[in-house]
């Protein structure tokens, strides 16, 4: 038989189940009953909610990060096998859900750090040849992660509704299912038939930076320039002073 997990693995997985069913705010002793320990357990492991917060952040980011891995190096054999055990994932899926869904700078920061890791993960890809380069390898890694949470977004229960603790597994399986097919598609297959409309941007975006340089360039009184130091306001340096200005 297999030993039990440590008391501090079973209260990161009890934290991570517990807060993608009942939101972030859940009681710890909810989870300390999931996890079969004390609440006090919780607070000598951890030291307080913010902390174990904190370590589900960085459990979901591995997670991530080795089943992105997996489906890229490990072959179609890796990535059937993760098909056939999408519900492990769940906990991680929904605990990502109810961290976007508080909002604030803990959820901006899991966000930066899920784009810092594709960043990683991706140019990974591109050097071993699996992955396309990127023109924008960054800027690439960040829409990614955008569009995956985004999808994520829309599965969101009301804030105050708790997710079933029986059902999720079938949740992220439904979902998972529904996304699988036209991804795969999407990304083996080039959604645009040519790149017309990525050449046209790009030409406009320089065009429009060559203009900008050009104009940073043009201090006052250089050629093409709107205003001279040598004009006072109002007139041109021949201006006769007799003038009657009120026929202006």
């Amino acid at each position: 038989m297999a030993e039990p997990a440590p008391a501090d693995e079973r209260i990161l997985r009890a934290a991570m189940r517990r807060f993608a069913v009942d939101g972030l705010g859940a009681p710890l002793r909810a989870v300390a009953q999931d996890a079969g320990v004390s609440a006090g357990l919780i607070i000598h492991h951890f030291g307080s909610r913010e902390k174990l917060l904190e370590a589900c952040d960085r459990r979901v980011l591995e997670v991530t990060v080795e089943q992105k891995r997996t489906a890229l190096f490990g072959g179609a054999g890796a990535m059937l096998a993760q098909m056939a055990a999408v519900e492990e994932f769940a906990p991680a899926a929904g605990y990502v859900l109810r961290r976007l869904q508080a909002g604030g700078p803990l959820a901006e920061r899991l966000i930066e750090e899920f784009v810092r890791s594709a960043a990683g993960y991706v140019e990974e890809g591109v050097e071993a040849g699996v992955i396309s380069p990127s023109r924008f390898p960054e800027a690439r890694a960040r829409a990614l992660v955008h569009m995956a949470l985004g999808s994520l977004v829309l599965q969101l229960p009301g804030q105050h509704a708790p997710m079933d603790l029986e059902e999720l597994p079938s949740w992220i399986r439904e979902y998972t299912d529904s996304l699988m097919l036209p991804l795969l598609e999407l990304y083996t297959t080039p959604l645009l038939t040519d790149s017309t409309l990525l050449d046209t941007y790009l030409a406009g975006h320089e065009a429009g930076d060559a203009d900008g340089a050009a104009e940073a360039s043009a201090g006052p009184g250089s050629p093409g320039s709107s205003c001279s130091e040598d004009v006072p306001p109002g007139g041109s340096d021949d201006t006769d002073p007799h003038t009657d200005r009120s026929t202006a």
